[in-house]
């Protein structure tokens, strides 16, 4: 049963002492989201006494016309009379309305809304109202849809700081603590329209199912329960299998492919998905690829590397990419100066040699630079005849992927290439024996390569 002391513990098992913390209630107007709202209101008078732990947000869609105001007076009148902080967002004609999917565009239009609103007022959590009767229709809608154990496990209560205490409550039991403590809603009639794949659920399937056993929804509480508590589980299993195929895990991770593939389809599926990579009939594809082959998710991308798969962050990897470091000019006080790369870059992971290159300072425009390979960049290695492509070169030397794009290029102020670091200098800037300025360009410092 629903209960003010029911309520808060259920808040305390999400989060720990509530009346030190700061929440947005999302509320809509229904018997759910204002009983929300006034226990929330309960426990600010109760125990906090601080005035703004919690504030509200509600959107005013227009789509129910007279309707969708009534909701929008319903809210913002309760916080009035109990001063809390109302924020609005009344959708207007700049919000262009899909003529398919407003379900989802209303989904992400108002939690794009509710995160500006903790950005600006600097709160931490966000709560809704979901409950068990909702919970029912996500899992018979996750059924249907062939979801795995994440799936039917349904609506977490507690993920990414959105907060969802009234979970384990049913509908019934709150529309009976609103009549109880005189608490106003309004209801959503269109609700009741069957037009919607969650609506026909809730409108013609659920009710056929609670007419089965006075119990079903309590033993649903208690099967959706079990069900968590074994995806707890399982992913606990899963996180240990992956760190024992991790090979590599600073700025990017990588896994052994070998090991990987010989693990079970559902392994396989529950690692590479957390990567973006959940389309089951690509799976087969990346352990069939060939070497240096790429595979693109929205975070990720995952380069195959002989026995290896390596995850690298796209948002990391453009950091990277645009990356260049200016060497400053020199007054040559002397006829040689020294440049130790150490000085400049400190994460050139694929380097484990030292090295050293002589150049001819009178060749060379400063101030030199370190880039990283652009399309058509050519140069004139030493050891060879003429010039070459420097993708060409790569692929000669028998590079990995993601060594190409860890490769630094020293550049002049023209940008014309001196070396390909460290694997090769170019030859027309070499010192002679005409070089009156000879400047030196070294790595000294072993690092690992990978």
């Amino acid at each position: 049963m629903l209960k003010k002391s029911s309520f808060i513990n259920q808040l305390e098992n999400l989060v720990q002492q509530p009346e030190k913390q700061t929440f947005l209630l999302a509320v809509s107007g229904g018997a759910d989201s204002m009983v929300l709202a006034s226990l929330f209101k309960d426990l600010r008078d109760e125990i906090s006494n601080t005035g703004q732990a919690f504030q509200v947000a509600h959107i005013n869609y227009k789509l129910r016309g007279e309707d969708s105001d009534l909701d929008q007076k319903v809210v913002q009148d309760f916080c009035e009379k109990n001063h809390i902080k109302f924020h609005l967002y009344k959708v207007s004609e700049k919000d262009k309305k899909p003529e398919n999917s407003i379900q989802l565009w209303a989904r992400e239009l108002r939690y794009n809304f509710f995160k500006e609103i903790q950005k600006k007022e600097n709160l931490t959590f966000l709560v809704t109202a979901h409950h068990l009767n909702d919970q029912l229709e996500t899992f018979i809608i996750n059924l249907s849809k062939a979801a795995g154990i994440n799936g039917l496990s349904g609506i977490p209560s507690h993920d990414n700081n959105i907060l969802r205490p009234l979970l384990s409550f049913s509908k019934k039991e709150i529309y009976e603590f609103a009549e109880q403590n005189d608490i106003t809603f309004r209801e959503d009639l269109s609700n009741k329209k069957s037009d919607y794949l969650r609506n026909k659920i809730r409108n013609e399937v659920v009710p056929k199912l609670l007419e089965t056993n006075d119990h079903f929804l309590e033993n649903f509480r208690k099967s959706s329960l079990y069900l968590n508590q074994t995806k707890d589980f399982v992913q606990k299993q899963i996180l240990e299998i992956e760190n024992k195929l991790t090979l590599f895990n600073q700025d990017h991770k990588i896994l052994s492919k070998e090991k990987l593939d010989q693990e079970s389809d559902f392994v396989k599926f529950e690692i590479l998905k957390k990567y973006g990579f959940n389309q089951e009939e690509e799976i087969p594809k990346i352990f069939k690829a060939e070497n240096n082959s790429s595979f693109f998710s929205k975070e990720y991308k995952l380069i195959v590397n002989r026995d290896e798969l390596i995850f690298i962050d796209k948002n990391n990897e453009k950091e990277i990419k645009d990356e260049k470091i200016v060497i400053h000019h020199f007054n040559f006080s002397e006829n040689q100066r020294t440049i130790n790369l150490v000085d400049y870059i400190e994460n050139i992971d694929h380097i484990n040699t030292s090295f050293e290159w002589n150049f001819d300072a009178e060749k060379i425009h400063f101030p030199l630079s370190l880039r990283k390979q652009r399309d058509g960049d050519e140069f004139y290695p030493t050891g060879f005849s003429g010039k070459k492509k420097v993708s060409k070169f790569f692929r000669d030397e028998r590079l990995s992927a993601l060594i190409k794009e860890k490769i630094w290029l020293l550049c002049d102020s023209r940008n014309h290439i001196l070396g390909v670091i460290p694997l090769r200098q170019d030859r027309r800037y070499q010192t002679d024996r005409d070089t009156q300025k000879k400047i030196t360009v070294a790595w000294t410092e072993e690092q690992l390569i990978r």
